[in-house]
């Protein structure tokens, strides 16, 4: 007799759904990873823009400050923190990009 017996078909298609639900799942683990990673590159790079915006200034009339950046990208914010460091004279400078109502954030040091 040819062909192939119902057990056979019936487990080569568990494999393949096994199979099947594994890279879905692998997948769509990856667009999630993929999304975050976009989300982190736009912030770090609005990070360091905001970071080149305050080099223009004197250091000596920076204030801490925060805002967004509307009405670009209303959905992120930013935050500036001066703090004091051991050497006289040098202050660090730390720009917080906030986004996801203030869930998720990425921040860059600056020392001046």
């Amino acid at each position: 007799m040819k062909g192939f017996t119902l057990l056979e078909i019936m487990i080569a298609l568990a494999i393949m759904a096994g199979t099947l639900l594994t890279l879905l799942g692998a997948f769509n683990h990856h667009l999630a990873i993929v999304g975050r990673d976009r989300e982190e590159t736009v912030a770090l790079l609005l990070a360091r823009g905001k970071l080149e915006e305050l080099e223009m200034a004197p250091v000596e009339t920076l204030q801490p400050q925060e805002g967004s950046f509307a009405p670009e990208r209303p959905d992120l914010a930013w935050k500036l923190v001066i703090s004091p460091t051991a050497i006289t004279g040098l202050r660090q400078l730390t720009v917080t990009v906030f986004w996801d109502d203030k869930k998720k954030s990425l921040s860059l040091d600056h020392y001046r």
